[in-house]
């Protein structure tokens, strides 16, 4: 049962249409050009695009960056290369709401497109609060009157209860995207009826969160077994009691990663069969990958891997799964000594015949760079509304749809 709206509940015909996506992308801090175009050509390809053959007028609404960060920049460019990715004309205004933005959007004509300035130029746009709240600003109050339909496509902003995200629902008809669409469809096969068997794979550097999705997935029954690599995979197995040695150990705990470790350990102990940790590990001595059974360790090298025995363990477990989500590389894979791991656990994924989603920046340039991404179902966009979705948590931006889509059209 679909909770919000989508495109094929809305006639946008020569309706303004005001389009909230996600364009954040990496810029280089030195010539502040955008690095990479995959959620501009993402949200273009497909939401934007329909809109602008349907004849809508498309204002885009996006932010990039923060304030007084280095790729906290105008979205002049973006502009550009949406153009590019169209094949058409991008119109551009360098204001968010004020009189020049309100003109620019007045002249609209059907099938026409224009992206406002960086949303965060509006000092109030990061503040958290409700949707009815957020109604109230300049930014809602400005805007509104000349839209007729509020599109939110930006899931890899949901978790953020800003004004451009929600405060827009409150006061007009609103709808998801195709991209926001499509990573609730994607994300609820694994989340609220997945196939089973069910796979998580956590790895990567980030383990904050690796406790509270572990504890979620287990305890709701959605995953049977959790896999752990990189340096999600150091703390599990300290919290098995395993001494890494001093460099692991002083990373962990610089990283305050071993506040973790009491709560990990009360997990394992719950679900022993569920939560499989390293057989082995790969380190870098003298520039040379070696391999060392975890029972030999602590070791005074660097741990960048996982090993052979664990790639094997692992590989077992992926080839019976049905559904597997995977969150991260098993090590240091942009050094061509330690991708081992990762190539063969994602390989073993891709090949797989599960549904399959992966998500994260890491893993996601891995999978890229390993030339797998035809082969997973779904590549989600998002970093940490994904995450949050994973850990179970309602997200703002859906949430405000959903009840948007309760009130009459």
């Amino acid at each position: 049962m679909v909770k919000y709206l989508t495109l094929d509940d809305v006639n946008v015909k020569n309706k303004v249409v005001l389009v909230r996506v996600d364009f954040n992308s990496p810029v280089d801090p030195e010539t502040k050009k955008v690095l990479d175009d995959t959620r501009i050509k993402a949200h273009g390809e497909t939401t934007i695009k329909e809109l602008a053959e349907k004849g809508a007028k498309v204002v885009i609404l996006a932010h990039q960056g923060r304030k007084g960060d280095p790729d906290f920049i105008p979205l002049k460019q973006h502009a550009e290369i949406l153009g590019k990715i169209l094949g058409k004309p991008v119109k551009f205004v360098d204001d968010v709401f004020g009189e020049k933005a309100q003109k620019a959007i007045k002249e609209l004509k059907s099938g026409e497109i224009l992206v406002l300035d960086n949303v965060r130029n509006f000092a109030g746009e990061t503040k958290e609060g409700t949707p009815e709240d957020h109604a109230k600003t300049e930014l809602v109050k400005a805007l509104a009157p000349l839209a007729d339909i509020f599109v939110n496509d930006a899931f890899a902003a949901a978790h953020r209860a800003h004004v451009s995200m929600v405060g827009f629902t409150a006061v007009l008809p609103s709808v998801a995207g195709r991209i926001m669409e499509r990573e609730l469809k994607s994300l609820s096969r694994v989340l609220e009826n997945p196939e089973k068997p069910c796979v998580y794979v956590l790895g990567g550097a980030k383990a904050d969160d690796s406790l509270e999705i572990s504890k979620y997935v287990l305890d709701n029954k959605i995953a049977d077994y959790v896999l752990t690599g990189g340096v999600v995979g150091h703390v599990f197995l300290a919290a098995k009691g395993v001494d890494l040695g001093k460099p692991n150990v002083k990373f962990l705990e610089e990283k305050k990663l071993m506040d973790l470790v009491p709560g990990i350990k009360e997990l394992m102990q719950k679900y022993p069969d569920k939560i499989k940790v390293p057989a082995d590990v790969a380190v870098e001595t003298e520039k040379k990958r070696k391999e060392i059974a975890v029972e030999k360790l602590p070791t005074d090298y660097p741990i960048f891997d996982i090993g052979k025995k664990t790639v094997e363990n692992y590989a077992k477990i992926i080839r019976s799964a049905k559904s597997i989500v995977v969150s991260g590389p098993m090590g240091v894979f942009e050094n061509s000594e330690f991708v081992y791991g990762t190539k063969s656990i994602f390989g073993e994924i891709a090949n797989s015949k599960a549904f399959s989603l992966a998500g994260g920046g890491h893993t996601i340039a891995a999978i890229q760079e390993l030339g797998l991404s035809d082969k997973i179902s779904y590549v989600s966009t998002a970093g940490g509304a994904l995450i949050e979705f994973l850990m179970g948590k309602k997200l703002p931006g859906v949430v405000a749809l959903e009840k948007a889509a309760s009130r009459k059209p």
